[in-house]
């Protein structure tokens, strides 16, 4: 039913210095449709070497012309580790997109090959894709005027298929502006939804973007994480190029390693111990995208670096024996652990702890000559 072939892999031209993702053409045999039609799908680059990761999946509608900014942008936020590596999922629909968005002049719901694309897509193409990848349970939708009106339809489904949604100047069907604000507060999971327009979009789309905007920033909800971009001087076309790099690095602003802003305006203002703000900020990322991350070694330093400036010893020494469970073989744990025993007045062990490291592998700043300099340093004053 489902025919595979393989007809290239290639580098993605934008980003060419950078990438290497894997680029895979198929063709998908749809009973919903009654066709065949073209996906087009970028793997991870580091898909076939780490065999036990899972991948959020970012479906792109349009993907004739927005697989390639979309799969561009995934692929260098996540070489940055700004997001999750992800399977970019490309539907080809060209002239047939009108088609596939078709909705009933009396309700406005899809109709006819819309109502076939929209279960195509829900009942043939993830349930695929999550067969045969290796996926976590984070989807993303993406789309531009029709299909970016046509992904909205799968907020009203119990629960919603997707749990992003990036809607590139919509041309949204009658009845949308008021089915969005009425549906949304009553959805329990959580939902990213990001709304862009720019000033010289359509009048017409650029006015709709603009009241949507307004009704939704309004919504009373926790589980609802709403964005919304005006960009100055952008056209129809070209606000895809600013807004796609502008959704994604809102909707994973959690997953980023810990910033310099963030360590200013949070870390070094907590009242309460700086090691609970790691734990819940990793517990935060399993929670939404289904991924179980080992903690970056930045992300350790800066919330140690906190907690010393803070003189929250008890969270540093909690943190340090976080670090020596998920880097037993480098000196990060074993560092804070022998600075928290110097700050609590046990100097004796600080001593040992900083020696005990002489054969570990160094991290940033944290070199063996600086352990041992240490270590020197409290035998001297003590005479030990």
């Amino acid at each position: 039913m489902k025919k595979l072939i393989l007809l290239s892999i290639c580098f993605l031209s934008s980003f060419s210095l950078l990438s290497q993702s894997k680029i895979i053409y198929e063709e998908f045999d749809s009973y919903k449709l009654d066709e065949t039609r073209k996906l087009k799908i970028q793997l991870p680059r580091d898909y076939e070497t780490n065999t036990e990761k899972v991948y959020p999946i970012v479906v792109v509608l349009d993907a004739n012309y927005l697989f390639e900014p979309v799969a561009g942008n995934v692929d260098y936020f996540g070489y940055w580790e700004d997001m999750p590596e992800s399977i970019v999922v490309g539907i080809m629909q060209g002239d047939g997109r009108y088609e596939d968005c078709d909705y009933d002049d009396t309700n406005f719901l899809p109709a006819d090959k819309g109502a076939d694309f929209f279960e195509f897509i829900g009942l043939e193409l993830i349930p695929y894709i999550d067969e045969n990848f290796r996926t976590a349970k984070f989807i993303i939708a993406v789309g531009h005027d029709f299909t970016a009106n046509f992904i909205n339809y799968y907020l009203f489904k119990d629960p919603p298929l997707f749990n992003g949604y990036i809607a590139l100047s919509p041309d949204p069907a009658p009845m949308m502006d008021d089915r969005l604000p009425a549906r949304i507060p009553e959805i329990r999971s959580k939902i990213f939804y990001y709304l862009a327009t720019g000033t010289d979009d359509i009048k017409d789309l650029m006015e709709n973007a603009e009241r949507t905007n307004m009704l939704l920033k309004h919504l009373k909800s926790d589980n609802f994480n709403y964005y919304y971009d005006n960009f100055e001087g952008a056209t129809h076309y070209s606000l895809v190029a600013r807004a796609i790099p502008s959704a994604m690095e809102k909707i994973f602003s959690v997953y980023r390693p810990i910033s310099k802003q963030e360590y200013t305006d949070v870390l070094l203002k907590m009242e309460t111990p700086i090691h609970q703000y790691l734990v819940d900020k990793y517990k935060t990322i399993e929670d939404l995208f289904g991924l179980t991350n080992t903690i970056r070694v930045n992300d350790f330093i800066a919330v140690c670096k906190a907690s010393e400036k803070r003189k929250q010893w008890e969270s540093l020494r909690d943190i340090a024996t976080m670090a020596k469970k998920q880097y037993p073989d480098t000196v990060l744990g074993d560092f804070y652990l022998a600075r928290y025993y110097e700050e609590t007045g046990d100097p004796k062990k600080a001593m040992r702890t900083y020696q005990g490291a002489f054969d570990k592998e160094e991290v940033d700043f944290i070199t063996i000559d600086l352990m041992l300099d240490k270590a020197d340093k409290i035998k001297n004053d003590f005479g030990y």
